[in-house]
């Protein structure tokens, strides 16, 4: 009797994207793709109503975003794995991905083969990291690990974004100052937001001062 295929969901916000990855996994014979989805909101909605094995999730998408997703999926859906398939520029989120459940995290660059193969790998309850992501992985933990102080759950890179806002810098500067996309510092932003509970860049920093988060 032959073993059932992996069921795997798509989501990604780039139709040409998620086409691209149904055409490449119908190569492999242990693996169905059941779904797609384009942003978190209908990944969670697909993820209940396709119960998928596996679901490669972007980061960065319109409204909920896939780290956000992966966290409502990971509290309902404690059997599906989410793996994180993502651009080089997003590396920043690697911790917060992990933190949220994810149990992959691959660079959209990666080849079918280390794409099959985290796929089967995570399916039998294991994890796997793209090298790159393995280094901001461990850097992130050996930086909370020296500092004691309470970080409200803030990563090295935000505390980076919300320095750079404490000096005043708008969100272009800031992007050109770290050399990642003005996106990406939206969604740094949201999260320093959410993290220190405030609902401006003015309280976010006003807030960090009295916590001596920034000077």
């Amino acid at each position: 009797m032959a073993s059932r295929k992996i069921k795997v969901l798509i989501a990604d916000d780039h139709r040409l994207v998620r086409e691209g990855l149904v055409n490449l996994l119908r190569i492999s014979p242990d693996i169905e793709v059941v779904g797609e989805a384009g942003n978190g909101e209908e990944a969670v909605a697909r993820a209940r109503s396709l119960k998928p094995d596996i679901i490669l999730m972007d980061i960065s998408m319109p409204g909920m975003n896939g780290i956000t997703a992966t966290q409502v999926i990971g509290r309902e859906l404690p059997d599906t794995g989410v793996i994180m398939l993502t651009m080089l520029d997003q590396e920043t989120y690697v911790y917060e991905a992990v933190k949220a459940g994810a149990t992959g995290y691959l660079l959209k660059n990666a080849g079918f083969e280390e794409l099959v193969k985290a796929i089967k790998e995570v399916h039998k309850g294991g994890a796997t990291l793209h090298p790159e992501a393995q280094a901001h992985l461990l850097k992130e933990y050996v930086y909370l690990a020296r500092n004691n102080q309470d970080t409200y759950g803030l990563s090295s890179r935000e505390f980076e974004v919300l320095q750079l806002l404490a000096d005043g810098m708008s969100n272009k500067e800031i992007a050109a100052k770290l050399f990642i996309s003005a996106q990406t510092v939206k969604t740094h932003i949201a999260h320093i937001f959410e993290k220190l509970g405030v609902g401006d860049r003015t309280e976010a920093v006003a807030a960090a001062l009295r916590r001596g988060l920034v000077t």
